[in-house]
Formats: structure tokens, C-alpha cells, sequence
């Protein structure tokens, strides 16, 4: 289990670091567009997108590590199993709800204005857009690796 666990932890982090390569490079030519044209300031852009990466890059990691753990709890019971799945599941909602919550808090503090802040949403959903279309077609490509593999 460890050997397999180990190949795909290689395999979610490559995939991760150059879809994450892809999403930042589209992200600096949106942020300077954004700006070059003067219809918002980029930087919260940047910021909603660096935060709901951060949140991506770590609740993928957990999730990857947390399947060996997973499958040597099933040994144990369909309860067991469940329990640690959902628990390393869970720590992408609370890195989105935390990430989400210090970042505006952090600019309402230093702003004191949430005006200037209305590009960050967009950020983070340009993030979100590409993790999910992108972990779809990573998801059927390891079905089909798994399928090929199991006959």
C-alpha cells in the first residue's frame, strides 16, 4: 500500500504544481490587464487566487495522504474507514472557510473599505474554475490508468 500511496502522492503533486503553473501564469495576464486597463487594482485579484490555491494545493495534499490511512482503516470496518476519509476530506472546506475568512478580515482591517476588495472573489473563482476542470480530467485519467492496470 505504501508503494502504491507513494506513486500517487508523485503523481497528484506533479499534476498540482504544473496546473497551478498554468492557472498563475493566466492569473498575472489577467491581474495585468486588470489594471493596465484601470478597471480594478490587481492585487486582490492576486490575493483571492493565492489564497484559494493555497487552500487547493493543501487540502489535495491531506486528501492524497489521507487514502493509505483510509485503506488500512477499512481493515477495521466500514465505519473506521469512513471516519478518516471524512476527516481528511474535511480539511479543504475548513482551509477554503479559514483562508477565506482571514483574507477578508485581514483587508477589512487594513482598509477598512471592502470597495476596493470586489476583484478578490474572481481570484478565487479563477482558481476554482481551473481546479475543477482540471481534477475532473485528472480523475478520469487515473480511472482509465486503473482500469488499464487491473486487467
Amino acid at each position: 500500500m505504501r508503494e502504491i500511496a507513494a506513486a500517487i502522492q508523485e503523481g497528484a503533486s506533479a499534476y498540482l504544481n504544473r496546473q497551478y503553473t498554468v492557472i498563475a501564469i493566466i492569473g498575472v495576464v489577467i491581474a495585468i490587464v486588470d489594471r493596465h486597463l484601470q478597471l480594478e487594482d490587481g492585487r486582490p485579484f492576486v490575493v483571492g487566487a493565492v489564497l484559494s490555491a493555497a487552500a487547493g494545493y493543501v487540502g489535495m495534499n491531506i486528501a492524497v495522504r489521507s487514502n493509505l490511512r483510509t485503506a488500512e482503516a477499512a481493515r477495521g470496518g466500514l465505519d473506521k474507514a469512513l471516519q478518516v476519509a471524512f476527516r481528511g476530506g474535511a480539511v479543504t472546506g475548513f482551509m477554503v472557510v479559514g483562508l477565506g475568512l482571514l483574507g477578508v478580515s485581514g483587508a477589512y482591517f487594513i482598509f477598512k473599505d471592502p470597495t476596493p476588495w470586489l476583484a478578490w472573489p474572481f481570484g478565487a473563482s479563477l482558481v476554482s474554475v481551473f481546479a475543477r476542470l482540471g481534477g475532473g480530467i485528472y480523475t478520469k485519467a487515473a480511472d482509465v490508468g486503473a482500469d488499464l492496470v487491473a486487467r
